[in-house]
């Protein structure tokens, strides 16, 4: 199915002879280093950037004996909810190839869902292996932040963003995860957990007993056929010995706004190292760019690079990002959304503290018709409500098919404490 668009680059990298994904292919987001396989991040200005070294989790999957596919194609720089800002053109969901496969990790997904990889990588931001994952109709973990190493990521948001699996089932993923979890020295942020796990172990459906706590803020307002197919499958849950109870969280509407400010701030310093000099487009053959060797026209051809090299999401992002850090603003913006992070985590603190896991649909609408995000950068912002408060809370989350909507894939999000990704499996497990 190349016609899905699911690939920037097919390429395959073998693993080891043996290992526990022996004989199994992994699409790899096209934002995670591969050592010598061009690795683009969805841009322009990554064109031709081929990678002298492997992301630590790259490395994982080969020693696991993992078959690597392919590059999968992404939104720019890890920026949208389509897979439609990507340079090299939008992915098709293999659902519907008429509505868009969700995005950022879209390739990912669609590969997955298409059979064209056993497994993927994608990496969420807030919501970018959870939102494909549903729109796909497979399973994708966010794991908590820490619990995956970020070493070969290129970077978007630091704070926010985590690599994790897309599979098939909840016990791939899981399984999946089990190969990547763990403490890296060469990334500062993780930690002991996942060292000696077994996430596959827990996909066993067993969720007599289970309190699911369901926020009422993630229900409200979404698609009437969205919400449908979310309480089946609370009542499915329930059949198998769960319990469900509602719980209040004000803070997640602010969550969109303050993750915005957050990501955009982030990604304006991320990507100010890419101005045409030391990656991919070169500035010096920017046309436009001036002769470089006439002092001060260096700060012009950075400026005609960026202009050449970024397509109009990432542009939009950084200067939003530089204006809410820029000084006399900083305060206004970047503080008060960090302010509604802590409100944020403290809320889910509470809910976690009266149920074992939280529950709410993963999108609050049905995958959009191909170019109907782009229309309104807004809307596709306000797509993310249900995925962006995890992201800024630092827990993990899963999205799990839940049922169709007039046809289409609808995802049930189960979101745990820190490190509760044994908890958000089982649950997930026992709606298959």
């Amino acid at each position: 199915m190349a016609e899905l668009n699911c690939y920037i680059t097919e390429q395959r990298i073998e693993g080891a002879d043996d290992g526990v994904l022996d004989g199994k292919t992994v699409a790899v987001k096209d934002n995670i280093s591969t050592v010598g396989v061009e690795t683009t991040c969805g841009s322009k200005m990554l064109e031709g950037y081929v990678p002298p070294y492997d992301a630590t989790v790259v490395e994982r999957l080969k020693d696991a004996g993992a078959t690597i596919a392919g590059k999968a194609n992404m939104d720019e720089f890890g920026m949208g909810t389509t897979t439609e800002t990507s340079y090299y053109g939008a992915t098709l969901n293999p659902v519907d190839t008429g509505r868009v496969p969700g995005g950022s990790s879209g390739g990912s997904a669609a590969a997955v869902a298409a059979g064209e990889a056993d497994l993927a990588l994608g990496t969420d931001t807030g919501g970018s292996i959870r939102a494909p994952a549903a729109f796909c109709g497979v399973v994708g973990i966010k794991p908590t932040y820490g619990l995956v190493s970020r070493y070969g990521l290129i970077a978007y948001a630091n704070s926010l963003e985590q690599i994790g699996p897309i599979a098939a089932t909840v016990e791939e993923a899981a399984g999946l995860l089990d190969v990547l979890a763990g403490p890296d020295e060469r990334d500062a942020t993780t930690v002991e957990e996942g060292a000696d796990s077994d996430y596959a172990a827990a996909a066993d459906g067993d969720v007599a007993g289970m309190t699911i706590g369901v926020p009422v803020e993630l229900v409200e307002g979404a698609d009437e056929g969205v919400v449908e197919t979310f309480w089946n499958a609370i009542a499915k849950l329930e059949d198998q010995g769960a319990e469900y109870v509602e719980v209040s969280m004000p803070s997640v509407e602010k969550a969109v706004a303050a993750y915005y400010v957050i990501a955009m701030s982030e990604a304006s310093s991320n990507l100010a190292r890419f101005d045409g000099t030391r990656y991919g487009l070169n500035a010096t053959d920017v046309e436009g760019a001036g002769d470089l060797s006439a002092e001060g026209n260096w700060n012009e051809a950075f400026a005609k690079a960026r202009e050449d090299g970024f397509g109009p999401e990432v542009k939009r992002r950084i200067l939003l990002g530089t204006f809410a850090l820029s000084a006399g603003y900083h305060d206004r913006y970047y503080g008060k959304a960090q302010d509604a992070r802590a409100w944020i985590r403290q809320d889910f603190d509470d809910s976690l503290d009266e149920a074992d896991v939280l529950a709410s649909p993963t999108m609050p609408v049905p995958p959009f018709e191909l170019g109907e995000g782009l229309k309104d950068p807004r809307t596709m912002y306000l797509a993310d409500a249900n995925t962006v408060p995890i992201n800024l809370a630092d827990v993990p989350a899963i999205s799990v098919p839940a049922g169709e909507s007039d046809g289409l894939p609808v995802g049930m999000q189960l979101i745990g404490p820190k490190y509760g990704e044994e908890r958000i499996i089982r649950a997930a497990s026992a709606l298959e």
